[in-house]
């Protein structure tokens, strides 16, 4: 087996993160008492917290200041009265409890039995921890690394730093980390030395110049990778 640590992403790697959001957001604004407002806001919320999140990966904005400040704009774009940091705790709150598991993700945790698996993933700890606490898999993984936890959030290196440390790791060429951002997990992952793998299910074109170790369409995929030599 040439791998002994996997290090799994969570958002729409393992869960579905897209089906999580939505349900979230239709709570958190049935909350509100807005209960068309996951319908009526949610294409233009997810551009504006896309852009912060890539600002997040660049370093270029704080964790807990993302969290309230997409709301704070999409509330501003709309003329929304609304309290952008209340709603960001309800919203929270309602997605730590949407736990939608991606296809193959049980099977391939279960048949990686003989590996040691983690976590390391952006995001919320709170959050996070209680949406895989809250799962199948919640026996499945050593450790989670959150980036809010560690401090840092991938692709920075110091995320894997923290969760190579936490995870007693000293052979990189042991280790490897599999997800759907290329912009995240892969160059994190190729930045710290370590091999990639690029989950990648809906066969999105690669123009970044980004070049994972392995790139697959099912989670099951990844059995081969792990019992087989490089190739």
């Amino acid at each position: 087996m040439k791998y002994e640590i996997i290090l799994f992403d969570v958002d729409d790697t393992l869960l579905d993160f897209g089906i999580s959001e939505k349900k979230a957001l239709h709570e958190a604004f049935l909350e509100f008492g807005l209960p068309t407002g996951a319908e009526d806001y949610a294409g233009c919320y997810q551009e504006i917290s896309k852009v912060l999140w890539r600002d997040l990966e660049r370093g270029h904005i704080d964790l807990t200041i993302l969290g309230v400040e997409r709301f704070k704009r999409l509330f501003l774009k709309h003329g929304l009265d609304m309290d952008a940091d209340a709603f960001s705790r309800a919203y929270l709150g309602h997605l730590g409890k949407e736990i939608h598991l991606l296809p193959g993700a049980i099977e391939v945790c279960e048949k990686l039995g003989g590996c040691r698996l983690a976590i390391i993933t952006n995001g919320f700890t709170a959050v996070q921890t209680a949406r895989i606490g809250g799962s199948a898999l919640c026996n499945t993984f050593e450790t989670l690394i959150v980036s809010q936890e560690a401090g840092f959030q991938k692709p920075d290196r110091g995320i894997f730093d923290y969760a190579f440390s936490k995870l007693n790791i000293t052979d990189k060429s042991k280790a490897l980390i599999v997800g759907d951002s290329l912009t995240s997990d892969i160059q994190g992952g190729l930045n710290y030395g370590m091999d990639t793998c690029w989950y990648n299910p809906h066969q999105k074109d690669n123009d970044l110049g980004i070049k994972p170790t392995y790139e697959i369409r099912t989670l099951t995929d990844l059995l081969e990778i792990v019992g087989s030599k490089q190739v």
